[in-house]
């Protein structure tokens, strides 16, 4: 019989389709294009295969598109319904429940079935990144952390995936506020593989959720041949550039790498693409710098994609870009959709099931709610609706530094509004883990403004301005920034 490169036994499979499931787990590592192309391969050279079946309907799934999770279905039954999965290994048994619950909507539920499925056999690579992936798309951070820790005892230092396995490893701590252990992890990742994209991924987090705005954008720099074409996470990566050059006072250069690689006219639309766009774009008009036309098109792609209930992460940043482009209404639309989808649910057992069904009614919808009363002015709104969740927005899934777009919403209602209270926790708060943060200090010399503090809001003002002005002699690719994919 037939085994991985790790030593799985692969049930139905041949030698062709070992060798295909080999390269698509490689490529899925390092998020490489051709991993879809590599499953089709072990499909059609072993489509008995329970590991091809269920990669394929994990693809379907981990990219947050409603359309991929609707194309993996049919296959994915079709070969359930002539199956006796009672009669297959307990490794491959779990393969196919794990897929069954993510193509059905239960994340959690998967996630479940993988941490089982490791438990026994920690050398299961698609099990590992599957699970990792999907406690990021429901915001666990814990477990983010502890699946592949738990897992790495044993992998030997010697193991060629090892370091892929450190890169995640590395997200995970980092998510669970282990900044300097995350840092170390992931840059020895990085150094196995300089090609590691989600290494390069969870470093650059570290210094994102540290303020250490110079070192972050001088590691992206030297690395730049490496993550900044080519992978699933070259717009994502560029998104974290633009966030450093915002936190520096460089909007002109946050702008450039925008339209040159993370919104371009040849942009596939996919949510995670447009996703970054509208918190990109959401910071800066927080900031006070419209964008109407860039707006415009976002909203525009949005609309195009019509995306019915499926991941309330999107939703929200749908309606960004729908509040961005003054399209209150259309804003407003997805809200009343989404709050008819959930009154529908009431009383369906099935429904309960979905993992996007809590994270829309407990998160997600007031997190629109609150989007849509800022675009209409409505700041005691916003406050309300976000100050009660401003600790619990992990549960519609991203990370801490995605999130940031909706705690800097609810930090600039709070000052507009004059609730000084709020506002003067909620920087404390920020103060505390970036003391160093230009945006931190302006939001301090605002705050004093209110207050009629005039000499500490010059104080706040001059701190804002020197702590920027520090972060551009060390970052100089804030002057010359990579040239991004065209």
């Amino acid at each position: 019989m037939a085994t991985d490169r790790y030593g799985n036994t692969l049930h139905a499979c041949t030698a062709e389709g070992a060798g295909h499931l080999d390269r698509a787990v490689e490529a899925l590592l390092f998020f490489r294009p051709e991993v879809a192309p590599a499953v089709e391969d072990a499909l059609a050279a072993s489509p008995g295969s329970p590991d091809a079946q269920a990669f394929a309907a994990y693809l379907g799934v981990l990219g947050t598109e409603h359309t991929g999770a609707a194309a993996a279905r049919p296959r994915f039954e079709a070969y359930l319904a002539g199956l006796d999965a009672d009669a297959l290994p307990a490794r491959e048994r779990l393969h196919l429940a794990a897929a069954g619950a993510c193509l059905a909507g239960d994340l959690h539920g998967a996630g479940d079935l993988l941490e089982e499925l490791s438990l026994a056999y920690p050398r299961d690579v698609l099990a590992l990144f599957a699970g990792h992936q999907l406690d990021f798309l429901t915001g666990d951070a814990v477990r983010l952390r502890d699946r592949i820790g738990g897992a790495l005892s044993a992998w030997g230092r010697a193991d060629e995936h090892r370091g892929p396995l450190l890169g995640m490893y590395a997200f995970g701590l980092e998510e669970s506020g282990h900044y300097r252990r995350a840092e170390e992890t992931g840059l020895a990742a990085v150094e196995r593989h300089p090609r590691d994209v989600w290494a390069v991924h969870a470093v650059t987090h570290t210094y994102e959720m540290q303020g250490r705005i110079a070192d972050g954008v001088a590691f992206l720099d030297a690395r730049a041949d490496d993550w900044a074409r080519g992978n699933y996470l070259t717009v994502h990566n560029w998104w974290h550039y633009a966030l450093y050059a915002l936190e520096a006072g460089a909007e002109d250069t946050a702008l450039r790498v925008y339209d040159a690689a993370v919104h371009r006219a040849e942009s596939a639309g996919l949510a995670m693409e447009l996703l970054d766009a509208s918190a990109l774009l959401w910071r800066m008009r927080l900031a006070g710098r419209e964008e109407p036309e860039r707006w415009a098109r976002l909203a525009d792609a949005w609309a195009e994609r019509a995306d019915p209930p499926f991941y309330a992460f999107n939703d929200a940043h749908a309606v960004m870009a729908q509040v961005g482009a003054g399209r209150i209404a259309e804003a407003e639309a997805l809200v009343v959709d989404r709050r008819r989808w959930l009154a529908e649910g009431e009383g369906d057992p099935a429904r309960r099931t979905l993992s996007n069904h809590a994270m829309t009614a407990e998160v997600g919808l007031p997190v629109c709610e609150a989007l849509v009363a800022q675009g209409r002015g409505d700041h005691a709104a916003v406050v309300g609706l976000l100050w009660p969740l401003r600790r619990r927005l992990q549960v519609f899934g991203g990370s801490h530094a995605q999130r940031d777009a909706v705690q800097r919403t609810l930090l600039e209602s709070a000052l507009v509004s004059g609730d000084h209270d709020r506002a003067r926790l909620l920087l404390s708060e920020r103060d505390g883990l970036r003391p160093d943060s230009p945006y931190n200090w302006l939001g301090r010399a605002r705050l004093a403004d209110a207050i009629g503090d005039a000499a500490l809001a010059a104080v706040a003002r001059g701190r804002a301005e020197g702590a920027a002005k520090g972060l551009r002699p060390a970052a100089p690719g804030l002057g010359a920034v990579p040239e991004p994919p065209r």
